[in-house]
């Protein structure tokens, strides 16, 4: 019986990959574009989300500063979901719902992008953290789940990945920002 569930469970994530890659291979593109186009001009990525998405937000940030698959040089790229004195503070004088997008006022600037991760697209902390980057003129790509929810409608760029299932959404959130870093470090490698 175990056997099948995990051969249930793997197929289904192996054909939900494949419908994202044969429905949305244009608007990931598009994504891998901006990141590119804000690093090569000297702007950084935001990264944030609640939950595993803030776990992913971390590793992404990673990826950027460190390295991906090659040895390059940094680039510029912060997670807004680490600095545990800020986010407590906030939270407790301002609220949860402000820890982003106070971060969000204090570091983003035109050229920036914050990139959000969210499988509802309803957490009222992302939504604030989108509302104020456009406030300052910094653009907004959203990681997102089941139909997208509030944060689709203020984000330049989203990607949708069409299951209600928390896990599958995160697993693809990641999958497809592993395969956007690829092609960034690529492209910027020279």
């Amino acid at each position: 019986m175990s056997r099948e569930k995990i051969r249930e469970a793997l197929d289904g994530l192996a054909t939900l990959a494949g419908r994202v890659a044969a429905d949305q291979a244009d608007e990931i593109a598009a994504i891998a574009d901006r990141y590119e186009a804000t690093l090569r001009t000297g702007g950084t990525l935001y990264f944030a989300g609640n939950g595993g998405s803030a776990a992913d937000a971390q590793h992404l940030a990673t990826e950027y500063v460190v390295r991906y698959r090659t040895n390059r040089p940094a680039m510029r790229a912060v997670a807004l979901t680490t600095d545990t004195s800020l986010l407590t503070a906030c939270a407790n004088d301002m609220g949860f719902d402000e820890i982003f997008a106070r971060q969000v006022e204090a570091l983003a600037e035109p050229g920036d992008l914050l990139i959000l991760h969210s499988t509802s697209g309803e957490s009222p902390n992302v939504i604030r953290a989108a509302q104020s980057a456009k406030a300052r003129g910094v653009a907004v790509v959203a990681f997102l789940g089941k139909g997208g929810g509030q944060l689709k409608d203020l984000a330049d760029a989203s990607l949708i990945i069409p299951a209600s299932d928390t896990a599958r959404i995160q697993e693809l959130h990641l999958a497809i920002e592993h395969v956007i870093c690829d092609l960034v470090e690529d492209r910027l490698k020279g």
